[in-house]
C-alpha cells in the first residue's frame, strides 16, 4: 500500500454530507474539520472539499485516481440524471435541490451484502459499530498517520468464524444469517463474479434472495449501492413508504400502503432511474 493524493477540480454533483449521510454506506465518518475518512476494499481515504476542489488522500492498494473514479461513480453524468428526474414533478425537483450532491457509490459487492444483512431492523450507529468490530477482529490492519484501520474481512477471512463468534460481536439475530451467507458464498451457491456479468436485474435479484438474511429490501439495496449498480430498483423502508405516501398515494394510514403498490408507482413515475430517485426522496424526507 502506498500513500497517495488526488485533487479533483470543478466536479459537479459532489457534496460530502449528501454522499456519506444518505444511508448507503457505513464505513465513512466525519472528522472535526468537516472532511470524511472511510475504509474501502482498497485501503483508507480521507476526502475534503475546499471551494472548487475535492481533495482525496490516503493509503491504497492501486492507483488513487482510478480507484476514486470507480468508487465515486465519477464517469456518470449526474447533472443529466437530475435534469431528467426534475422534469417529472415538483416533489422530485425539490428533493434533488436538497440533496443535489448525492452520488451512488460503487461499493464492494461482498461487503455490501454483509453490511445490509447487518442493517436489517437496525440503526446506523449500531450498524457501524458491528461492522467496525467485525473488521477489527477478522479484517486486515492498515496503519495510516499513526492510526489503525481495518479492511472489511473477505469471505475467506470469515471462513472459520462460528455463529457464537458473530454473536459475541453484537450481531443479534443476524449472527446466523451472516454465518450462513458466508458459507453459501464460499461454497459458490451464489457466484458473486457471475452476478456482475448478468444483465437482467430480476435474475440478479433472484440470486441475491437465495442468501440468508437477504429479503427484497436488502436485495434492492445491494443492487443499488454495490458494484452491481442497478438504478432500476426501489428499496422501500419506513422513510420511503412515508414520503411516497405523503407525496403521491395519500392514504390516511400509511401502514396500509403495500411495498408492491409503492414499487409499481415508482416504476411508472421514475422508470429506470427509480433507484437514484429513491435516494433523493429518502434523503430529503429523513433530513429535512
Amino acid at each position: 500500500m502506498t500513500e497517495q493524493k488526488y485533487i479533483l477540480k470543478n466536479q459537479e454533483s459532489f457534496e460530502l454530507k449528501h454522499i456519506f449521510e444518505c444511508g448507503q454506506c457505513f464505513r465513512w465518518n466525519e472528522n472535526e474539520d468537516g472532511s470524511y475518512t472511510g475504509v474501502i476494499k482498497q485501503g483508507v481515504i480521507r476526502v475534503e472539499k475546499k471551494e472548487n476542489e475535492i481533495i482525496f488522500e490516503g493509503i491504497l492498494d492501486g492507483e488513487i485516481q482510478e480507484i476514486i473514479e470507480q468508487y465515486f461513480d465519477l464517469k456518470r453524468n449526474y447533472d443529466k440524471i437530475k435534469m431528467q428526474l426534475s422534469n417529472i414533478d415538483k416533489y422530485l425537483k425539490n428533493s434533488i435541490e436538497y440533496g443535489e450532491g448525492i452520488r451512488i457509490l460503487n461499493q464492494d459487492l461482498w461487503e455490501t451484502i454483509i453490511s445490509f444483512i447487518i442493517s436489517a431492523n437496525n440503526n446506523i450507529p449500531r450498524i457501524k459499530g458491528i461492522i467496525e468490530r467485525l473488521s477489527r477482529k477478522y479484517g486486515r490492519k492498515v496503519v495510516w498517520r499513526q492510526k489503525e484501520y481495518y479492511i472489511f474481512p473477505t469471505s475467506e477471512e470469515l471462513k472459520d468464524a462460528s455463529i457464537d463468534d458473530f454473536r459475541s460481536l453484537g450481531l443479534g439475530f443476524r449472527d446466523k444469517r451472516v454465518y450462513e451467507t458466508t458459507r453459501m458464498i464460499l461454497e459458490k451457491k451464489v457466484d458473486l463474479e457471475k452476478l456482475h456479468t448478468e444483465t437482467d436485474t430480476i435474475k440478479v435479484r433472484e440470486k441475491l434472495l437465495i442468501l440468508s438474511g437477504v429479503g427484497p429490501k436488502v436485495a434492492d439495496c445491494i443492487l443499488l449501492f454495490s458494484t452491481l449498480k442497478r438504478f432500476d430498483v426501489f428499496p422501500v423502508d419506513v422513510w420511503v413508504r412515508r414520503v411516497m405516501n405523503e407525496l403521491y398515494i395519500k392514504n390516511e394510514d400509511e401502514t396500509k400502503v403495500s411495498k408492491n403498490e409503492i414499487m409499481k408507482l415508482a416504476k411508472e413515475k421514475f422508470g429506470d432511474l427509480e433507484g437514484i430517485a429513491q435516494q433523493y426522496l429518502f434523503y430529503w424526507k429523513r433530513e429535512a
